[in-house]
């Protein structure tokens, strides 16, 4: 049986692909699972330094497949309240992983991103969309409303009225609209080009620096002032003067590509 989420590392870059486009990569209960999986495997890898989300074929991911809501399968028959991956349910988790993944993750999106979908892509730190992909919060039309993490990631992001607007009327917006929105960062006529340069440029920086940047960002909106200022002398105190930062100075220095250790190891 071939594996519904595909994965493949090119040098420092895990490559993550939706791999159901026959079914324009509708996300099904086994590649909720296995997007959980691959993510904690790219968690643990310290070659990993930049991740790369992507769906095979035309389409990004068309939302959630409609076959999960059969009565008999584990979305029905399982309470969605209960916490089984700490903060998060399993489905919640298989989008807000993206988000907790301590490199950054950039998705290049084309054809569709809607509603499991549009919240997969709101949990990549950077978003390259194709001029022709379309995004709509699609719970809505199934008289549902978005529950897999994208209202705790719009947080910052995107405006509440736009966010409430879109909520209410499942609307379809497009790729310029997206980016206004503050659900895309760039649109791109080559999204996995533009996703794969970015993130390669990114994994010749210092490993700990992009790491715990990220991990700072990520915390600021949600804490104080206070907090957030104390939690950027802390992060920095761990990466100052550690020998990936000295290499990042000396390599700039001496014009030449920085060669960097154990990233995770920073205290």
């Amino acid at each position: 049986m071939s594996s519904v989420v595909k994965y493949e590392q090119k040098g420092a870059v895990a490559i993550v692909t939706l791999n159901r486009p026959d079914k324009y990569n509708a996300m099904s209960l086994e590649m909720f699972d296995q997007l959980i999986v691959t993510s904690e495997k790219i968690a643990k890898d310290k070659t990993v330094r930049a991740v790369v989300l992507t769906g095979e074929g035309k389409v990004f991911c068309s939302g959630m497949d409609i076959a999960n809501f059969n009565p008999d399968s584990d979305l029905t028959t399982t309470s969605i309240q209960k916490r089984t991956h700490g903060i998060c349910n399993k489905w919640q988790k298989a989008i807000w992983t993206w988000w907790e993944c301590p490199v950054p993750v950039i998705a290049a999106v084309k054809g569709l991103s809607y509603g499991a979908g549009l919240q997969l892509t709101m949990a990549a730190d950077i978003k390259y969309v194709h001029p022709e992909t379309r995004f709509s919060i699609l719970e809505m039309k199934w008289g549902l409303i978005p529950d897999l993490s994208g209202t705790q990631l719009m947080r910052g992001n995107v405006r509440e009225d736009i966010f409430k607007e879109l909520t209410f009327t499942n609307r379809i917006f497009s790729a310029e609209e997206a980016v206004q929105y503050g659900f895309a960062t760039h649109v791109s006529g080559y999204p996995m080009k533009a996703a794969m340069e970015i993130a390669n440029k990114i994994a010749t920086k210092n490993p700990a620096a992009i790491i715990k940047a990220k991990t700072l960002i990520n915390s600021a909106k949600y804490v104080s002032a206070k907090e957030g200022l104390q939690t950027e002398s802390d992060l920095q105190q761990e990466i100052m003067i550690k020998p990936d930062q000295l290499e990042a100075v000396y390599a700039n220095m001496k014009k030449r590509s920085p060669v960097f250790n154990d990233y995770r190891d920073t205290k």
